[in-house]
């Protein structure tokens, strides 16, 4: 009999139970925000210094409200926390798609500077930015994409307040990259590998005038020359360096070296 008292209340636990499985789940906070409230959050957030959490609403933001101008600012600003959140590659994506979909929008200075600080510091390791290093070993692919990318900006906007250090990282990568292709002329003169180096060495002295290895490309040029018994090219590299900088120590050590037999 105790069995048939207890049924009602039994049933009445089961169908409680299947009522509490088909209650919908709590809806997000965010459900109800307007684009305006997105864009705030995830404003406060970038400006504390929560990269993770700014991504995330710049992301909300964008799938709800995918056209306007907080969905481009979104964009551009969700480009800068993936930078500084050490996901270059989602940054510059971020920024390609900026500039590819709004290319009259008034920041795109700022999305050109941006791109090139990216790229600039692309690569840069958690112990290489305490310990340091000679960034001519570093892969050159990256410095010049971001000298593309400051070019690009100097020559759109002249005026913006981003050209002058743009213009300075300009100069400095163009010195870092012209060092490493004298890097790797060394290493093929070492290697016997002299068309290689007096190749790598022209490439300075026609592309990275006025930066400081060239007067170093020019005797790379003029000892490979030399060594290959090319002796009428070595005389005219010689003349070069000897004009444009007269007293240069390459200039004795081409004119020491012997040609192969």
């Amino acid at each position: 009999m105790w069995v048939f008292k207890f049924l009602p209340l039994c049933l009445a636990l089961w169908l409680g139970g299947c009522a509490w499985l088909d209650k919908p789940p709590p809806k997000q906070p965010e459900a109800d925000w307007t684009v305006e409230r997105f864009y705030a959050e995830a404003k406060t957030a970038l400006d504390a210094g929560d990269y993770q959490k700014a991504i995330s609403f710049y992301e909300q933001l964008e799938a709800r409200y995918p056209f306007g101008a907080y969905a481009q600012q979104a964009l551009l600003e969700s480009a800068y926390a993936y930078y500084k959140f050490n996901e270059p590659e989602s940054a510059l994506a971020a920024l390609d798609r900026f500039i590819r979909l709004y290319p009259l929008n008034s920041h795109m200075d700022y999305a050109h500077y941006l791109k090139g600080l990216v790229s600039f510091h692309r690569g840069v390791g958690l112990v290489e930015k305490y310990i340091p290093r000679d960034e001519t070993q570093r892969d050159p692919e990256s410095a010049r994409n971001a000298l593309k990318s400051f070019k690009t900006l100097l020559q759109r906007f002249p005026d913006s307040k981003y050209a002058e250090d743009s213009a300075q990282r300009i100069v400095y990568l163009r010195n870092r990259l012209a060092q490493h292709e004298i890097n790797v002329a060394h290493y093929y003169m070492r290697r016997g590998a002299y068309i290689g180096a007096i190749n790598r060495a022209k490439y300075v002295v026609e592309n990275y005038q006025r930066t400081p290895p060239v007067p170093e490309a020019l005797t790379i040029m003029a000892r490979g020359y030399e060594i290959l018994g090319l002796n009428e090219l070595k005389e005219d590299t010689l003349r070069v360096l000897e004009s444009s900088f007269p007293g240069h120590p390459g200039i004795a050590k081409a004119r020491m070296l012997k040609a192969v037999k």
